[in-house]
């Protein structure tokens, strides 16, 4: 079915930056799109206003409206300079192509700004998404000493991470989950923000039910996009970015150069398969997988007692145990999803990989919304009961990683050159991503519990804890040493001179504090 699209711009430009956006309209795919063209003249150069005047696009109509062209507005290399009149004067331009679109029954509505150069499928890849509100992407490096940056975020007035309301985050937290963010941002797909502004296609329901940019009057936030995400949302209204063809943005005239190359990239109708196509927000279940041999007499009943506080269903792999683990795992885990996979004979020695692997398989088949993998000696700090439900319904990190302690007594763990592994935040739950190609390390020990190229999505850091008990018995330590020295004598998989500190007598040990 042919969709109206009504494409509208205020429009004050310097002439070189103004003619690469109007070329960029004229080369967009209007595949079954009947398209015209509103633009608002607050140019003062008479080249950019002669420029508007000769823009023509085969039977597209085109309006061109006045501006008041009152008011300064600055921009040089490192900055654009707004004021507040200058952001009202915008406001109101968009708004009068809101109403021109509502007036006339368009279907959509595409508000770009005019130094925006965007990708040929820009405009029906927008439509096709069947989306009330989406941007298409662009990133800017907004001051010279700055990263590129998006323009769209999560929430408030530019916030670049996810917090749930209540979450109380430590620096390095906020740091890592901004850092997902922005890697999020770069994987293709349609994702829900909580801001966006300067690339936007807007539907007739939207239009219909009020959305607009006449500014709030009760909020400070300063930027007439603020204030249209807002009133959008609080209309019941959700706001998404489109990344498969992001824009280009000639944010300053050093940016031009940069447009041919961008051009050159562009591919008309190229084929991208999304790899993140879980997102969702609510309602995720999580996984608990295990790899167990001879654990009924060690930590096992613990770990799974306080696991099953948190988690939905279980997927154990009994690798050859020659006690009661499997009546264990049965008996604690009562009443839970279970699925139980026992391996005659055990496939650990020389083949740790195959093992972790294995498990994968079998948790992956059951179409997981998130996976925890823990060992059987392995047991979250007390907090993780109301954390958890904060991590995994969320919409932009894939996976988390955390701090494994390896305790040497009941209370104390160990700290030394060798041993600080609750020094480095290493993942531990992941979201599963049907479409992601994952890889394994294919090592006969220290392979990883994870296939290895889950870093490849995005993921953050969370400051909860993991103890490790598997180093607190004495005797356990013997049996470990004798393992390891055996099955990797040279330290090819692992560290041959923290092997041989296993026995030492006097480790520097620090007290565990909740």
């Amino acid at each position: 079915m042919t969709q109206r699209v009504l494409i509208g711009s205020p429009v004050r430009q310097k002439p070189a930056i103004l003619q690469e956006f109007l070329n960029s309209l004229k080369a967009l795919d209007k595949t079954n799109l009947v398209v015209d063209f509103m633009f608002v003249d607050d140019n003062q150069q008479r080249e950019s206003k002669d420029l508007l005047v000769n823009f023509h696009w085969q039977n597209a109509k085109i309006i061109i409206i006045d501006g008041v062209k009152t008011g300064k507005y600055l921009c040089d290399e490192s900055n654009h300079y707004w004021t507040a009149d200058l952001v009202t004067k915008v406001a109101e331009y968009k708004d009068q192509i809101i109403n021109y679109a509502l007036a006339n029954h368009y279907d959509y509505l595409f508000l770009i700004d005019s130094d925006i150069v965007l990708h040929p499928a820009t405009l029906v890849h927008l439509v096709s998404t069947n989306k009330d509100i989406i941007s298409e992407i662009f990133w800017t490096q907004f001051k010279p000493e700055q990263p590129v940056l998006p323009q769209v975020w999560v929430n408030d007035e530019y916030t670049l991470y996810y917090q749930h309301r209540g979450e109380q985050l430590t620096r390095e937290e906020i740091v890592s989950r901004i850092n997902g963010y922005l890697h999020c941002l770069k994987i293709p797909g349609i994702y829900p923000v909580g801001g966006l502004g300067a690339c936007t296609l807007i539907s007739k329901k939207a239009l219909q039910r009020g959305a607009c940019f006449k500014e709030l009057s009760n909020l400070s936030f300063i930027g007439e996009d603020r204030h249209f995400c807002l009133r959008a949302v609080a209309l019941g209204l959700e706001l998404y970015v489109d990344n498969l063809y992001p824009a280009y943005h000639i944010y300053r005239e050093s940016d031009l150069p940069g447009v041919q190359n961008f051009k050159s990239t562009c591919v008309r109708n190229q084929a991208i398969t999304p790899i993140r196509t879980n997102i969702k927000t609510t309602g995720n279940k999580l996984s608990l997988c295990m790899v167990v041999k001879n654990e009924a007499n060690r930590y096992l009943s613990m770990v799974l007692e306080h696991a099953r506080q948190y988690i939905d269903e279980a997927i154990i792999l009994d690798d050859g145990s020659e006690d009661n683990t499997v009546a264990v795992c049965k008996e604690i885990l009562k009443g839970k999803p279970l699925k139980i996979i026992t391996n005659r004979q055990s496939q650990f020695k020389g083949g740790e990989w195959k093992l972790r692997q294995q498990l994968w398989q079998q948790t992956i088949s059951n179409n997981p919304d998130w996976i925890l993998c823990l060992d059987a000696d392995e047991i979250f700090e007390d907090a993780v009961l109301h954390q958890i439900p904060r991590l995994i319904n969320q919409p932009y990190y894939d996976y988390f990683s955390f701090r494994l302690f390896d305790f040497w007594s009941a209370t104390h763990y160990r700290e030394d050159e060798y041993w600080q592994a609750h020094k480095y935040y290493r993942p531990f739950l992941i979201r599963y991503q049907p479409n992601f190609p994952y890889r394994w390390r294919e090592a006969a020990l220290h392979c990883g519990r994870f296939p290895d190229n889950i870093t490849e999505l995005p993921g953050a850091i969370s400051e909860l804890r993991i103890k490790h008990l598997g180093w607190a018995n004495p005797i356990d330590r013997v049996l470990k040493y004798r393992r390891y020295m055996e099955w990797d004598p040279e330290g090819k998989y692992g560290i041959l001179e923290q092997y041989r500190t296993i026995l030492d007598l006097s480790p520097k040990l620090v007290k565990w504090e909740e």
